[in-house]
């Protein structure tokens, strides 16, 4: 059994609790796992695409898409010799429209922080569509 000194089961357990902050809604969890300088970016044409730059600009981002009333069910943890990433699927719902997605949210560490997010999506057309 790894030990918390393990480099895979460390990037493990930052995914971990990257996900429960966000499902919990706790901004500053969120915000004491990410270097100063991370960026997060996202695909598509909508309220949320594009680059947000620096920890503050992130953690709003996270706000800012699970004001939306997203459920984020977390399938996998997936982790690389330095980086690691979450498998979601994300289903909400506003009034006729469906979001209904899976993506893997695609994280670089430095120094035991995130320092990057990038996220790859299966709809992105869905997600242009309900991020309004």
């Amino acid at each position: 059994m790894p030990s918390y000194e393990d480099p895979y089961q460390a990037a493990h357990q930052l995914g971990t609790r990257f996900h429960a902050f966000l499902t919990a809604g706790d901004w500053d969890g969120i915000r004491s796992l990410l270097t100063d300088d991370a960026t997060w970016t996202l695909p598509g044409d909508n309220t949320i695409s594009g680059t947000a730059v620096g920890a503050d600009a992130v953690v709003e981002r996270a706000r800012k898409i699970a004001s939306y009333g997203l459920d984020f069910r977390l399938l996998h943890i997936l982790v690389s010799r330095e980086n690691m990433a979450l498998s979601l699927h994300n289903t909400a719902r506003r009034g006729d429209l469906r979001l209904d997605e899976h993506l893997a949210t695609v994280c670089r560490l430095r120094d035991g922080r995130i320092a990057s997010i990038e996220t790859y999506l299966s709809d992105v057309p869905g997600m242009n569509a309900f991020f309004v």
